[in-house]
Parts: structure tokens; C-alpha cells; sequence
């Protein structure tokens, strides 16, 4: 029998870039680089929905959306997110809770966090509360404590809605 819980770990880097956006759960930061990528290059939402297809066992993001394909150049990666979401809920699985931590050396981003965690759950179709976005840095080390980039890990919780997964008794 298969049980009803999953866990998937995600987890995505890109490198800061000069004439860009900086987007993280959806909302613009204010900074003077922005993360490279072919879409908005979220690496925050890149990780959840990483770590829900993980979860789902449904493969990875770039098997989802292929960078290179002109369908998905500069798009929200929230919109990502809800079709992964999606998919999610056709295979009979849905989000019961994220965890994901941002790791940058700059801009803080303590004061955008909750704004990024109503933007995530809103797309999700989930509570607030069952989603946490925490900042870190890296204490000045490796890439991310040069400023070269920033990289983000998240865990994800999903439940089974069908009931084709049945739940093991014992």
C-alpha cells in the first residue's frame, strides 16, 4: 500500500545579473541585479516546485518547462508553479506544507518574506501558515557569499486526494 504523504527536496541556484529583475516567491526586491535565467528566474518558487514534482515523483522542473522554449521566455514563475500545482492535483496529490530557506548575501530580504509566503500559498491554494520562507546568507563564502548569485532549498509535504492511493493497514 502507498501512503498518503510524500516528501520532496528541491533545490535551484542562478547567477546576478545586471539589467534584470529581482523576483523571489513572486514579489519584486529591490536591488540592482536581478538572477539570470530564461524566466523570471525564481529560484525560490523554482525550488518548491522542484521539490513537489520530486515529492509526486513526477520528474523535475526543466522536464516540466525546458528553458530555451520561447512559451516560457520571462514568465512569472508563479504561473510555473501553479501548473506544476496542477498537475499535481490531476495524479491526485496536493501541497499540505512548504519549508524553503533563500540564501543571499544581499538585499535582505526579512521584510519581503511574508509577502512572498501569501503569494506562494496563494497559488497553491493553501494557508499561509502552511507555508515558510526564511533568509539566510552564507557567511561571505562560496558563490553566494561573493554575490555572484543566490540559491534556494525547499521541502515540500503532499497529500493524497485520490483514492486510488490507499493507506496501508496494519
Amino acid at each position: 500500500m502507498e501512503s498518503r504523504l510524500r516528501i520532496g527536496i528541491g533545490y535551484d541556484v542562478h547567477p546576478l545579473t545586471q539589467g534584470r529583475r529581482l523576483v523571489l516567491g513572486g514579489v519584486d526586491i529591490p536591488c540592482d541585479r536581478g538572477l539570470g535565467g530564461w524566466s523570471d528566474a525564481d529560484v525560490l518558487t523554482h525550488a518548491i516546485i522542484d521539490a513537489l514534482l520530486g515529492a509526486a515523483a513526477l520528474g523535475d522542473i526543466g522536464s516540466h518547462f525546458p528553458p530555451g522554449e520561447a512559451q516560457y521566455k520571462d514568465i512569472s514563475s508563479l504561473v510555473l508553479l501553479k501548473r506544476a500545482s496542477d498537475e499535481l492535483k490531476e495524479k491526485g496529490w496536493r501541497a499540505r506544507n512548504i519549508d524553503a530557506t533563500v540564501v543571499a548575501e544581499q538585499p535582505s530580504m526579512e521584510e519581503f518574506t511574508g509577502q512572498m509566503r501569501h503569494n506562494l500559498s496563494q497559488t497553491l491554494g493553501i494557508e499561509t501558515g502552511q507555508v515558510s520562507v526564511k533568509a539566510s546568507t552564507s557567511a561571505r563564502l562560496g558563490f553566494v557569499g561573493r554575490g555572484e548569485g543566490i540559491a534556494t532549498w525547499a521541502v515540500a509535504l503532499i497529500e493524497s486526494i485520490s483514492s486510488q492511493v490507499a493507506v496501508g493497514n496494519e
